[in-house]
């Protein structure tokens, strides 16, 4: 009762709040001009998803806490004027953001992995393979491994990368019992930091896209070896699981997990799961099989769609390539694949193959419903002005400071992209600001401070609870949202703190010759202080 009369008060003071924000004058233009809301390119910009952060953080409940984010958005660009607010809203705003093709893309990429993964789960290959893993696999430390392994290989989409590590190796953790929440940030570890370090990826191809009057992936290619957050998650990741390291409140999850316990909280949404695998028959194969066929098939249509069947070369077709329609096309013709090897092999009947289409896509409801609410925000921060008020306040330092320049970037890049919750997003505000600055006077600090632009992105991203890859990452692990959010963050904010005193030595001796050893070296170091403060876990 204590706990949730908390809550209560906590959105009636935000609310409270709002109306006493409404009796200020909030000067607005509404003649012929194009509406400019009057805080337009201001910190206040910036509220509307910091508000709904720290509601989350705080109450532990995501739905209503992005829903007061967007009203305060709404508010702020109408100038508190009650019709305005509503039709930005919904117009601007849902049905908006429904409207865009990507995002519809996403949506269906979404709903028919579900689909696929109901199947796999019907069919018996997850159980098959979870037992076929376990014979292979004999320690909670193999296991994390294992998905650390299979997230590296899985580089083409972050997205992809998300749902089909959980799938395939969530019945794995489980029988090494491995929390939820560790599998969510194993997850979100390995995808976007191993999709921004690839050359052959969606990321690529979209931070190609934003370096323009430069040969942009050579660039990219340039800048992998001082993408140090992306690079440092990665040892640190390793470092942890083979030094059996945890702490925050990761190491309480653990804990619990080691006596049974793979949830911790009361909210555990997916937690009939387990019975229904446990009662499933099927071959390693009918796993594989479907695995495979999906990311051929992705890649295939992100060719596709990048004109490699028209004459297109292959990476100039992945760099121009529309992820959104590729993973579409390639997860569609994964699922006719897959239902036709079931039928081949006789171990579903189509009635059932056809009965888990509305049970993926249920599975999927609340990622689907916290990345509209997530898009939502972001159309709001958008109408204020957010990406102009941050991209002054980088150009305004630029011309000081050059050599922690790249520190600094990384920073903002955090900020801005832990606070719209898209890395993708962030690029777009953040290298065209630096390309402008770096080209013609030190092309090396270039691409130090484009690193650090995309790094700090990964970061901000990998942190926020509106990130659609942080709300894929709990999907895909089967784990309450504020869960993966919570337990992550102390991990990541550890490694966004070691790269940027990195980013500070790259800035002087701008070589990653010596840059990134000295970030991988007091990564370890980091490590081996925490341990030595007790915070281990045994088997």
């Amino acid at each position: 009762m204590m706990c949730s009369t908390r809550k209560r008060s906590i959105f009636v003071c935000a609310l409270l709040v709002m109306v006493l924000m409404g009796s200020m004058t909030v000067l607005a233009a509404e003649g012929e001009a194009e509406y400019v809301p009057g805080v337009y390119a201001t910190f206040w910009a910036l509220v509307p998803p910091i508000v709904a952060i720290g509601l989350a953080l705080i109450t532990k409940e995501v739905y209503s806490s992005l829903f007061v984010g967007i009203l305060m958005g709404g508010l702020l660009y109408s100038g508190f004027t009650f019709e305005k607010t509503f039709t930005h809203i919904f117009e601007d705003g849902v049905i908006g953001v429904l409207s865009d093709s990507y995002n519809v893309g996403i949506l269906v990429f979404l709903v028919i992995l579900g689909a696929m993964v109901s199947l796999m789960n019907k069919a018996g290959g997850s159980a098959a393979f979870g037992q076929f893993a376990v014979k292979k696999i004999h320690s909670r430390a193999g296991a994390q491994l294992a998905t650390i392994l299979l997230g590296v290989l899985i580089f083409i989409d972050d997205y992809f990368n998300c749902l089909t590590v959980g799938s395939v190796m969530r019945p794995v953790t489980d029988k090494f019992k491995v929390s939820r929440a560790k599998l969510s940030y194993l997850i979100d570890a390995t995808a976007a930091p191993v999709c921004i370090i690839a050359p052959i990826s969606s990321w690529a191809a979209a931070v190609t896209g934003f370096v323009e009057g430069e040969d942009g992936f050579s660039i990219f290619i340039r800048a992998i070896p001082y993408n140090f957050y992306a690079i440092l998650t990665i040892v640190m990741m390793v470092g942890m699981v083979l030094m059996k390291v945890e702490f925050g409140s990761m190491k309480t999850h653990e804990l619990n997990a080691v006596k049974g316990d793979l949830f911790t909280t009361p909210g555990r949404p997916y937690g009939a799961a387990k019975e229904e695998l446990a009662q499933t028959k099927g071959k390693v194969m009918d796993l594989l099989i479907p695995i495979i066929a999906l990311i051929v098939c992705c890649v295939l249509g992100m060719l596709y769609t990048g004109g490699f069947f028209s004459g297109t070369d292959f990476v100039t077709a992945f760099s121009q390539s529309d992820a959104s329609l590729g993973l579409t096309y390639g997860s569609f013709f994964g699922m006719i694949i897959t239902i036709v090897l079931y039928q081949i092999r006789r171990v579903l009947k189509f009635s059932d193959c056809m009965a888990c289409i509305p049970e993926g896509f249920k599975a999927m409801v609340p990622a689907i419903l916290i990345l509209t609410f997530a898009w939502t925000l972001k159309a709001m921060t958008d109408s204020l002005g957010a990406d102009v008020y941050v991209a002054g306040l980088v150009e305004a330092s630029a011309g000081s400071l050059l050599n922690f320049l790249p520190a600094i970037i990384f920073v903002v890049g955090c900020l801005l992209a832990f606070a719209t919750g898209t890395s993708w997003g962030t690029f777009g505000i953040l290298i065209p600001i630096v390309v402008a600055v770096f080209e013609n006077t030190n092309p090396q600090l270039m691409i130090i401070s484009i690193s650090a632009c995309m790094a700090g992105a990964v970061c901000g991203d990998h942190c926020s609870p509106i990130s659609d890859t942080t709300i894929m990452a709990s999907a895909g692990a089967q784990c309450e949202h504020v869960n993966h959010v919570s337990t992550q963050l102390p991990y990541a904010v550890t490694a966004a703190a070691v790269s940027f005193v990195t980013y500070i030595i790259a800035g002087f001796v701008q070589s990653p010759l010596v840059s990134l050893p000295a970030g991988i070296l007091l990564m370890l170091g980091v490590l081996t202080i925490i341990k030595t403060k007790g915070n281990t876990i045994q088997e």
